[in-house]
């Protein structure tokens, strides 16, 4: 009797033990996804920099997040100079009086917009003794007002009235720039103030130089109908003088460093992806990818730093 009770208690406590390894075993479902999820953490981090990262597509459309398939297209060689608008010629007045006198009345003031034969202002002769109109010679606007009531009119001029409806824009060229770029060339001027483009063509290349700068002044026409274009403001300005057709290209708000490379991130679903990339030929708006992406991926081309702050976010948690 007793060894068959010392062999109940043996197999009772085999039973337990049994039991105990199997509640603390993991089951095959979950070390396969153990395994998965270890394999696409190696797949994903490289030298414990993550490379990938998860952005719902709410919060990707709300952060403004926007991608647009790899392409083809074209690189610019373009010339970034430094440029003036001028009023143009002939769209432009200095108004005198045609008699001396002193003046009785202004009604013109700077900024104003007068028609042609508006009156200006009006002066009394010192010959005749009587009243006479300055008239504006040119419809346009009021740049300068140089008289009061009660001057003295003379030989200087009044009023300076110029058609702002189109200017000139000037940009200076230097060096080998100047035997590179001809008329007809494509120039997209930029304000200084905002950033506002426009484009339009080199009309001409004067055939001076200017002394001070001892530069060679390439001359382009600018419609400014909205009269945001200011004459005597400087601009910036680009002049392309050829393109190249290329195989691949993003834009370059696309290119982001990240450990020490430069990457493009593709979207796959709602993941994003870092691809190290060989870059080519640049203009001022794209880059040309020898490798790391191919055709129709989706790169992220807007606010392509967030992804990059939240891929390096996601690596410090990973040290830490």
């Amino acid at each position: 009797m007793m060894v068959r009770h010392r062999f109940c208690l043996a197999a009772a406590a085999l039973v337990i033990g049994l039991a105990g390894c199997q509640r603390e075993a993991p089951s095959a479902a979950a070390a396969a996804a153990t395994a998965e999820a270890h394999g696409e953490h190696e797949e994903h981090e490289e030298h414990g920099e993550a490379t990938r990262t998860r952005i719902a597509a709410a919060m990707a459309q709300s952060s403004g997040i926007r991608t647009a398939p790899a392409g083809a297209g074209v690189i610019h060689d373009e010339h970034a100079v430094q440029g003036l608008l001028v009023p143009i010629e002939g769209r432009y007045a200095r108004v005198v009086a045609r008699f001396p006198g002193p003046v009785r009345a202004v009604r013109a003031g700077i900024g104003e917009t007068v028609k042609a034969g508006q009156t200006l202002a009006v002066v009394e002769s010192n010959v005749s003794l009587s009243e006479y109109a300055v008239t504006a010679p040119i419809a346009g606007t009021v740049l300068a007002r140089n008289v009061t009531v009660g001057d003295l009119a003379g030989d200087k001029p009044l009023f300076e009235i110029a058609d702002l409806s189109a200017l000139w824009v000037d940009v200076h060229l230097f060096g080998a720039d100047a035997q590179h770029i001809r008329p007809g060339h494509t120039v997209t001027v930029a304000r200084l103030a905002d950033g506002a483009t426009v484009t339009t063509t080199l009309d001409r290349i004067l055939p001076s130089t200017a002394t001070a700068s001892q530069s060679t002044i390439a001359r382009a026409t600018l419609r400014n109908t909205d009269g945001d274009w200011r004459p005597g403001a400087a601009v910036r300005a680009r002049v392309s003088v050829g393109e190249s057709p290329v195989e691949l290209l993003v834009p370059l708000s696309a290119i982001q460093p990240l450990g020490g490379r430069d990457v493009v991130f593709v979207q796959e679903g709602e993941d994003y992806e870092a691809r190290p990339v060989k870059l080519g030929r640049r203009d001022a708006q794209h880059v040309e990818v020898l490798d790391g992406i191919e055709t129709g991926d989706a790169v992220v081309i807007e606010q392509s730093f967030l992804i990059k702050a939240d891929i390096e976010k996601s690596s410090v948690e990973h040290d830490d």
